[in-house]
């Protein structure tokens, strides 16, 4: 397994419920998975305990075998992780944030600069490499997040919401390279609100909900076994309700 959650429980101080209550759920190696849930569902705070950035109050977390409060700094190494804000330096220009972001993994410069360079063409910035970040687009900004992520040959991509407010181009990019990089054995961990882009891409989803699972399976197989539900987004209301989340 690539990851292995048991029992989660965290509970931030001065809150008036838990964000997350009792979860587990585990990753295959290999696949793409969707984590999904309304919001303050703990979608963010599972990742954070993922990545090592949240120690848990109960429960244990496995990213490749290893324990993510014991062996946090390991597992930074192994994954790339996209969050759902612009991680990078708008002042800079995008070579200039890829070789920063490849000297913090203490990758070869040369290395550096092949690796920059594929990513950059093949997620269609090559010919913008050179302009400051804080003058790219949206949709721009969002396929350079990811190649910053991806600068040490993570196994584990764990993307968060990774094209929010992107054009339809940047967005069929995206996904066909998300698609594309799974193909090489790479597991990927996806966060969205949009359940017919989750629907296509995912080839399991994980809804939680109160900081809680609620079910799991193959889109399709969700969408034949649940009632009166034709799309992902069905199941998801059926599961989730439809009062709205603030």
């Amino acid at each position: 397994m690539a990851i292995v959650i048991q029992n989660l429980r965290k509970t931030y101080k001065a809150a008036f419920s838990p964000a997350l209550d009792g979860l587990s759920l585990q990753v295959r190696k290999g696949q793409i998975m969707g984590l999904l849930g309304p919001n303050g569902a703990g979608k963010s705070t599972t990742i954070n305990i993922v990545c090592g950035l949240v120690a848990p109050d109960e429960g244990t977390v496995k990213v490749m075998g290893k324990d993510s409060v014991k062996d946090g700094q390991a597992i930074r190494g192994m994954i790339g992780v996209v969050p759902q804000q612009i991680a990078l330096f708008s002042n800079l220009t995008a070579w200039e944030n890829f070789r920063y972001a490849g000297r913090l993994y203490g990758i070869a410069e040369k290395d550096i600069t092949h690796r920059a360079g594929e990513l950059l063409e093949r997620l269609g910035l090559d010919k913008h490499a050179d302009k400051r970040v804080g003058r790219y687009s949206g949709g721009m900004k969002r396929r350079a997040n990811i190649i910053a992520s991806l600068m040490h040959h993570p196994e584990l991509i764990i993307l968060d919401e990774p094209t929010a407010g992107v054009d339809v181009q940047s967005r069929a990019m995206i996904l066909d390279f998300l698609k594309e990089y799974n193909k090489q054995g790479k597991t990927i961990v996806y966060t969205s609100h949009l359940m017919e882009e989750a629907e296509k891409l995912c080839d399991e989803v994980v809804i939680i909900d109160e900081g809680k699972f609620v079910v799991s399976g193959a889109p399709q197989t969700l969408i034949n076994n649940t009632t009166d539900c034709k799309r992902l987004e069905d199941v998801f209301l059926h599961y989730t309700g439809h009062s709205v989340r603030d």
